[in-house]
């Protein structure tokens, strides 16, 4: 397929809305503040997975990047770090008794875990092991900020037991870096993977963002060509900045016209997956790049990709477990999250050993859903057999109204809809969120609520 075919303006124009990103169905918005934890202790008893992944939230950054919109607390003060951990100890060993499972999957989120020393992230893993049973071929991957680290950083983190990285890069370009308030060397950055890799790492991810302000076509260009050259990386994740200041205050710093119009941007992600698909990476549901070797590629051509709270996966059948503040979980079949701000977290644990204060308990119908979105999501293909087989349905009857607003998608010759299959064209792969959208029978309530970013 050729690349010029994912980007037909009149289609990509006329389906240009915002709608959710399907990291999860229902997704966080349907979390309700009734959810007890009991509901996820007897999820977890009657989960049919076998294994467990963990994500443990570090909220820490040391300095504010504008563009963020991730729950973070902006400090200096490395103590605040201790105190957090002494509270995450008692999270770890309470949630422990309950999930006896072996984990398969161990990452480190934030905000900024490498605000973390060595020495913290070390007692961190051995309270993880004295608490929990570690899989023999465990990934333990972490996020990176390039800016607050040493090189020798990574020999420490592979010598503790990390074997995966994510490098937060978003673009090389001073002028950009500078106004998103993320000023960082690409020298550094380069040293640092190089070593990374030199010292056993086994995958190395790169995030970047396209719509920032002050990006151009050639800068970006800039960019792009020193990501591939310089940094080699196993996985890229290109990201749609969303700019919404009336939710996330820091973006105010932001000013309206330094950012790309909607044409600009539209070219901007164009080049970008024009640029990392010629370069030899493979193009990963809607939003990653994998070298054709990395295990998502292989996932994806099998058809066994997978998508969670994390983004794309190829372990996905795990259950995933959340600990710290504001971390989400997945288990069975309920979703659940913990108090978004660190005294209440502080004050939960004290009082009760756990920090849930909201949840979902999915219906049949949300378990239905949610495998119909999972696949067109991470494969643009649903077997009908197997939705029914699984779920006892007639496909057709239970989705009549749903595939009825497929129409559209069918005369633009987007996807074709079969008696056995929905199988979507590799063109509309950057609609893949409006397709999914006809199945989510939550959407109609925030149809007209500024709550989801823009599809393209």
């Amino acid at each position: 397929m050729q690349n010029t075919d994912f980007f037909d303006k009149a289609l990509l124009n006329k389906y240009a809305t915002s709608g959710p990103r399907y990291t999860s169905y229902p997704t966080a918005l349907e979390f309700a503040d009734d959810f007890s934890d009991e509901q996820l202790n007897i999820a977890a008893k009657l989960s049919f997975n076998n294994a467990l992944g963990l994500y443990i939230h570090i909220p820490f950054c040391h300095s504010l990047c504008y563009y963020c919109g991730c729950n973070k607390i902006v400090t200096r003060h490395a103590h605040k770090a201790d105190t957090y951990l002494d509270y995450l100890e008692k999270e770890i060993i309470f949630r422990a008794k309950t999930f006896k499972r072996p984990i398969t999957q161990l990452h480190f989120g934030g905000g900024t875990p490498s605000f973390l020393t060595s020495q913290q992230l070390t007692r961190v893993l051995d309270t993880l092991q004295q608490h929990f049973s570690f899989a023999a071929d465990i990934e333990i991957s972490i996020e990176v900020d390039p800016r607050e680290i040493e090189v020798e950083l990574a020999d420490q983190l592979a010598n503790i037991g990390f074997n995966r990285l994510s490098i937060g890069v978003q673009d090389t370009n001073k002028k950009v870096q500078d106004a998103i308030n993320r000023p960082q060397s690409t020298q550094f950055i380069q040293q640092f993977i190089q070593r990374a890799k030199a010292v056993g790492f086994k995958s190395v991810n790169i995030d970047l963002i396209y719509g920032l302000p002050h990006q151009t076509l050639p800068s970006f260009a800039q960019t792009l060509q020193e990501v591939i050259t310089l940094f080699d990386a196993d996985r890229i994740s290109l990201f749609s900045y969303a700019h919404m200041p009336s939710v996330f205050p820091a973006q105010r710093k932001i000013k309206d016209n330094w950012l790309p119009n909607a044409e600009e941007k539209f070219a901007l992600m164009q080049l970008a997956i024009q640029t990392l698909t010629t370069s030899g990476y493979e193009f990963i549901g809607m939003d990653h790049f994998a070298k054709p070797k990395d295990e998502l590629a292989i996932a994806q051509r099998g058809g066994d990709l997978h998508r969670n709270f994390q983004g794309y996966t190829n372990k996905g059948n795990d259950d995933l477990l959340g600990l710290g503040v504001s971390s989400i979980s997945s288990v069975g079949n309920v979703f659940s999250q913990n108090v978004k701000t660190l005294k209440d977290y502080y004050h939960l644990i004290d009082n009760q050993g756990y920090a849930t204060v909201k949840g979902l308990r999915l219906t049949q119908d949300d378990l239905i859903r949610a495998k119909v979105i999972k696949a067109l999501m991470c494969n643009l293909y649903v077997d009908k057999t197997l939705i029914e087989q699984e779920f006892g349905i007639n496909f057709e009857q239970y989705f009549s109204e749903d595939l009825a607003s497929l129409s559209p998608f069918i005369q633009d010759d987007l996807l074709d809809n079969s008696a056995k299959a929905i199988d979507v064209s590799p063109k509309a792969r950057l609609l893949i969120r409006n397709i999914c959208m006809s199945f989510d029978a939550y959407l109609h309530k925030h149809l007209n609520q500024q709550r989801y970013s823009r599809v393209i």
